[in-house]
């Protein structure tokens, strides 16, 4: 379970209720998960709070109820925390949270309750110049977890520490004959003997000509001499999530091997070098975009150059090309201290293989810090 103290969780509570107040809202309903963890504590799989101006309703089952009391009077209690225990059904018991605040304007998470629930909440609740109205919204919470406090900061930098100590041993998985689901599941025990409660994701080994598929799946296919190997691996931990991507070399790389390593290499540290607070993020990922298409390889680079990193292993910001939804320049489009996310540029040619190296950086206030320590170097095994 996430140990956020009060005092943080207070922040979090006070830039929520300020947003509410900007949006002509009373009151917000969330029901995203990690939204509940990031306000409460709270990790287990069931749970909705309401956040008021003054009131944070907590609802969960009987499961939860003994952790939850367990907090209390600790320095990590869920400060004005109201235990709302389900009866009968979730539903229903968040109808009568929401139905408690008489003509209040309640925000609802759009992105995150169904067409269906919100069409059944709505017809509970009733109509009428008295009944809460509820207002769909999007990104509240988001918003105030793109920029991570000190809290998070801290456990990204020890996850991120974590998973650079676990890369040393990968590389020792790596042999010929060995199947790419063996790797997989060698770095799988790799993770969680370094303490992450879980993986933050599904593993990626992949070689040969596999690697030329970002997203390839760990299979029956053995490593083989000269194949590169993309090994893609993340963590856990205390709930937030890290990422780490190297490709090595089984034996001796060939001259095409090389030069296409040395081209995402430098696109990985071009990216890097232009991660400041106040930069685009879509100027970031050109940086990286513009170098491979120095190499020739733009058509072979068809993914973002980042992704946020946080309660979930893919957040806010986007580091992307700008795409015709976007909004224009402005502050939305700028990277700012405290936002942490990925620089994982790569090239993939069907039929041949593919490279991508990945590393997690924190933006500050003068720059950039990495968090993840891995060297760079192609390493041939």
């Amino acid at each position: 379970m996430p140990h956020a103290p009060s005092a943080t969780l207070s922040r979090r509570h006070a830039a929520i209720r300020h947003a509410l107040v900007s949006r002509g809202l009373d009151a917000l309903l969330v029901t995203s998960l990690p939204n509940v963890m990031y306000l409460t504590n709270f990790a287990g799989s069931a749970a909705a709070i309401m956040i008021g101006r003054d009131r944070l309703a907590f609802v969960t089952d009987f499961r939860y109820v003994t952790a939850i009391e367990t907090a209390r009077g600790t320095a990590f209690e869920c400060p004005g925390l109201e235990l709302v225990v389900v009866d009968h059904s979730y539903d229903e018991t968040i109808a009568s949270v929401i139905g408690s605040s008489q003509g209040a304007r309640v925000g609802f998470e759009a992105a995150h309750l169904t067409v269906s629930r919100h069409r059944w909440l709505e017809a509970k609740l009733g109509a009428g110049r008295s009944m809460p109205a509820l207002v769909a919204s999007e990104g509240i919470v988001e918003s105030a977890r793109i920029r991570k406090d000190d809290y998070e900061i801290a456990m990204l930098r020890e996850a991120a520490r974590r998973l650079s100590a676990v890369a040393s041993g990968v590389f020792g998985e790596i042999a010929r004959g060995r199947r790419e689901r063996d790797v997989a599941l060698a770095i799988d025990w790799r993770i969680r003997d370094a303490g992450f409660e879980r993986s933050a994701f599904d593993t990626i080994v992949a070689s040969g000509p596999n690697a030329a598929l970002p997203h390839a799946r760990p299979g029956e296919r053995t490593l083989t001499e000269s194949d590169l190997v993309v090994l893609d691996f993340g963590g856990v931990y205390d709930s937030y999530c890290v990422d780490l991507t190297r490709t090595v070399s089984l034996g001796t790389a060939g001259p095409r091997a090389r030069a296409i390593y040395a081209a995402v290499r430098e696109a990985h540290d071009r990216a890097i070098e232009a991660v400041a607070p106040g930069r685009s993020r879509f100027d970031i990922d050109a940086a990286a975009r513009d170098t491979l298409g120095r190499h020739g390889l733009a058509e072979a680079f068809g993914h973002g150059t980042g992704h946020g990193l946080g309660i979930e292993v893919h957040e806010q910001p986007r580091i992307s090309r700008r795409r015709g939804d976007d909004a224009g320049p402005g502050d939305d489009d700028a990277v700012a201290a405290g936002m942490v996310f990925t620089i994982e540029p790569g090239a993939y040619l069907p039929g041949w293989g593919g490279v991508r190296i990945e590393d997690d950086v924190l933006v500050t206030e003068t720059g950039v810090e990495v968090l993840t320590d891995v060297a760079t170097e192609l390493i041939e095994l």
